[in-house]
């Protein structure tokens, strides 16, 4: 449970982090070098624990993982936060639990229990008040908040691929191995955002690049492949809800947004219908323990 808050708290700041470098550099330059340094500490740490990255043996998943969590996911949430602020870019992406429940089903034939989909409503419900009230400030751009939200249905689908093919591999060569194969898409794709594009970096924006390629990447990737692997896809996915509330919260704190009454009740929903939703079993029958814990 505490890998599942964790990952979410550090995409939060990946959310506030890539807003405000969305005028220093082009996003998937930002995607190129975030994967690319990911990639590489990653490797360095299943090499340190004595493993190996099956990066032949299973490059067909591999590479499905990366082109879809890492590339795709990424790449549509950079260029989002091009027009969408990082509270309201946080806000829509509480629908992915809706995703990952449906991939999950289709994928896993995880099904959750009475209680799950009362939770997981019940958390929607807080997502939509938030929304509701950031709505009240201004106009969500269209072309960008579709681009966040395919990024959401690229996420549903990484969640539950992963959960499917876990036994395969521990969650941290699998997400090595996914950083590896989503590097490749993102070095290509940021290499060609450079021609004609100007940079305006500055010591924060580079800390900021530096904290989306290690914490944000390495760190929160782990915390959640661990904990999706403990309690399962659709366990897991109200969860997601805890990514616009911590968001709204980085987004007072760091970019001085302001929080209405409305925006706080929908925070508070949130967070109830993710700690409801963690019922002990499913009804598919209790969670599988996965091969190993990595430690964020």
């Amino acid at each position: 449970m505490i890998f599942l808050v964790l990952a979410n708290l550090f995409w939060s700041g990946n959310y506030v982090a890539g807003r405000f470098l969305s005028t220093a550099m082009p996003p998937l330059l930002l995607n190129g070098i975030r994967w690319t340094v990911s990639a590489a500490i990653l490797l360095l740490l299943v090499r340190a624990r004595g493993g190996r990255t099956p990066l032949v043996r299973h490059a067909p998943l591999l590479g499905l993982l990366g082109l879809v969590g890492m590339f795709l996911f990424s790449a549509l949430t950079y260029l989002g936060l091009q027009q969408v602020p990082a509270a309201q870019a946080g806000m829509i992406s509480g629908l992915i639990p809706i995703f990952i429940m449906l991939f999950g089903a289709a994928l896993t034939g995880e099904r959750p229990t009475a209680q799950g989909v009362v939770g997981t409503l019940l958390a929607v419900v807080g997502v939509l008040v938030l929304m509701a009230g950031k709505l009240g400030h201004g106009a969500i751009s269209g072309t960008g908040a579709l681009e966040l939200l395919v990024a959401a249905i690229c996420w549903g689908a990484y969640t539950a691929l992963g959960r499917r093919f876990k036994d395969r591999m521990g969650p941290l060569e699998m997400t090595a191995g996914a950083a590896v194969f989503g590097a490749i898409p993102s070095i290509a794709a940021g290499a060609l955002s450079l021609q004609g594009a100007t940079l305006h970096m500055t010591p924060v924006a580079w800390l900021a690049v530096a904290y989306v390629s290690t914490v944000a990447s390495v760190v929160a990737y782990l915390a959640w492949n661990s904990g999706v692997a403990a309690v399962g896809t659709v366990r897991s996915a109200p969860f997601s809800n805890l990514l616009p509330v911590f968001t709204v919260v980085l987004g007072i704190l760091l970019l001085g947004e302001r929080v209405t009454l409305l925006e706080a009740l929908g925070g508070a929903l949130t967070v109830v219908g993710a700690l409801l939703s963690q019922t002990r079993r499913s009804a598919a029958g209790p969670p599988v323990a996965p091969k190993e814990q990595v430690a964020p």
